[in-house]
């Protein structure tokens, strides 16, 4: 198995046991030559009192100047070198003649010493030294007789002991700490890896960089944009199909999704804690189909995420389609019209009532014309105008008298908004009014579109069976009808979603066997309100 193979928990084990032990020696080192230095220097005081202890001996001060005089020093000073625990001590008088020697056959001869000078010059002091015994601590300390006159040299040396003779004295502590601290070390770093495993849900690094790598290709691949965010709201996942649509260049994660694409909306999705689902949204000037989710980890809010398609093109066709279908609509409730209005003109003629068949044709062409002409004049986009003179027709074959306001007007649409949700908002609310109303008689429904400066207003209203104030609470939500089978509950949720999306408003006046009266108003310029 490679290196890169291993379990993380492997892998930290025996990188804590490396820093550990590789931390101890150090450590080790560094107290052994600590160590040193203190006996060094403790070695040292002790030479230095051995020293004037064996200046200050009555035998030394009377012998030292004396032929022979090393047969009674000697004796003298290897009990106080004893009891002292020095290595060696050496007296010598003035001519440098040794009196006093670890080695006998050194008695009565002359010492050669280079660092020895300064101490027959009066000067006490401590040196160090390497000697046949090894490196040692010497404290020099001179002789001198009752008259204060130098009469010779105490040397007492100790012998420093070595590195590894420090480190074997040590070895039972050493090994005693080594042992405990990698054993905590080894236990710590057990109880981490699991930890990151538990974190990693289990995953080795090598697992989580497959998946990783997988993941990426996979989101890049998709044909739908998504970009995900954190509870910071930084972005976690920004893929190739979102930087296409939003024309965004370079990588972009770890960077605020408010400065990338301020009107996302997927912040207030981490606000509301619940998701929204196929929601048409304008973004960065783009029409999106939108889902966005709260992405939870143990019921924990950490994120969201926004899956999405940019439906421009597709509603630009779908204004096209919308458009042509209702013209299509109103050709075909026109052609059903005039075969009735041919069908009179020849029952009149045949009656021989050629008056009142012109008569009948004049009146039909006034009332066309002025509808007609009403529409050109008021309604300038040609899709809307054409959906309202297709409702009139049809309801006229429902025996539903459909009335436009004479003081409608509209010249151009609320921002945010199009053609394609003004057909969608009109349609769907005069094809609920038609149900409402029927086999009713007297059945009418009111339509008016008013503009100004400030707001664009829409009213259907008919005087229908009404609603309930329990189906009131519903009629928004998405699948809700009253129509059993034949309802898909979608209609009015989708004139919700345009309300929501233009920043408008919607009231419902509605009473049972009385009718029902739907308002929107939308603001004609964006208030610059949040979206969140």
């Amino acid at each position: 198995m490679t290196m890169k193979r291993l379990p993380i928990r492997t892998k930290i084990m025996i990188l804590t046991f490396g820093i550990v032990f590789y931390a101890i020696m150090i450590g080790g080192i560094v107290i052994v030559g600590k160590i040193l230095d203190i006996q060094e220097e403790e070695l040292g005081k002790r030479a230095m009192i051995t020293s004037r202890t064996v200046a200050q001996l009555p035998e030394v001060k009377q012998y030292i100047q004396k032929k022979e005089g090393w047969n009674e020093i000697e004796p003298a000073v290897e009990k106080i070198r004893v009891i002292n625990e020095a290595d060696y001590i050496v007296v010598m008088n003035m001519d440098h003649v040794r009196y006093s020697h670890p080695v006998k056959e050194m008695l009565g001869t002359q010492s050669e010493g280079t660092d020895e000078g300064a101490a027959f010059a009066d000067h006490t002091f401590i040196s160090k030294a390497k000697g046949e015994m090894g490196t040692a601590v010497r404290a020099f300390v001179p002789i001198k007789n009752d008259n204060l006159e130098q009469v010779g040299v105490v040397a007492v040396g100790h012998v420093i002991p070595g590195f590894y003779e420090v480190l074997h004295d040590l070895t039972d502590e050493m090994t005693l700490i080594l042992l405990l601290v990698l054993s905590f070390g080894v236990i710590g770093s057990y109880l981490l890896a699991r930890h990151l495993k538990q974190q990693m849900f289990y995953l080795e690094p090598h697992e989580i960089v497959r998946m990783l790598e997988e993941r990426t290709a996979t989101f890049n691949s998709m044909h739908e944009g998504v970009i995900a965010i954190d509870n910071q709201e930084q972005i976690s996942i920004f893929n190739e199909k979102a930087k296409r649509i939003f024309s965004v260049i370079g990588d972009v994660v770890g960077r605020p999704i408010r400065e990338v694409i301020p009107d996302t909306r997927l912040p207030e999705i981490i606000e509301l804690s619940r998701p929204v689902y196929n929601q048409e949204i304008r973004v960065s000037g783009k029409i999106i189909m939108s889902n966005r989710v709260p992405i939870k980890v143990n019921n924990q809010i950490v994120g969201a995420v926004a899956i999405f398609q940019d439906r421009t093109e597709v509603a630009k066709m779908a204004e096209e389609l919308t458009g042509v279908k209702a013209f299509v609509e109103a050709l075909r409730v026109q052609n059903h019209e005039h075969m009735n209005k041919l069908h009179t003109i020849a029952g009149l003629l045949q009656l021989g009532k050629i008056k009142k068949a012109m008569q009948y044709v004049f009146q039909v062409s006034e009332e066309k014309g002025s509808l007609t002409r009403f529409l050109n004049q008021r309604i300038k986009n040609e899709s809307l105008a054409g959906l309202l003179l297709s409702k009139v027709g049809r309801g006229k074959e429902l025996g539903i008298k459909v009335v436009i306001d004479s003081e409608s007007r509209i010249e151009q649409f609320p921002d945010q908004l199009d053609q394609h949700d003004f057909v969608m908002i009109l349609g769907n609310l005069i094809e609920n009014a038609y149900d409402a109303l029927e086999g009713m008689d007297d059945a009418r429904i009111d339509v008016s579109i008013a503009q100004d400066s400030e707001i664009c207003a829409i009213l259907v209203e008919d005087n229908g069976i009404g609603m309930s104030k329990e189906v009131q609470h519903h009629i928004f939500e998405r699948g809700y009808s009253t129509k059993g089978a034949k309802g898909s509950g979608i209609g009015l949720y989708l004139i919700h979603q345009i309300v929501d999306k233009g920043k408008g408003e919607i009231e419902v006046t509605s009473q049972e066997n009385q009718g029902t009266s739907f308002v929107i108003t939308f603001p004609m310029n964006d208030r610059g309100e949040s979206d969140e």
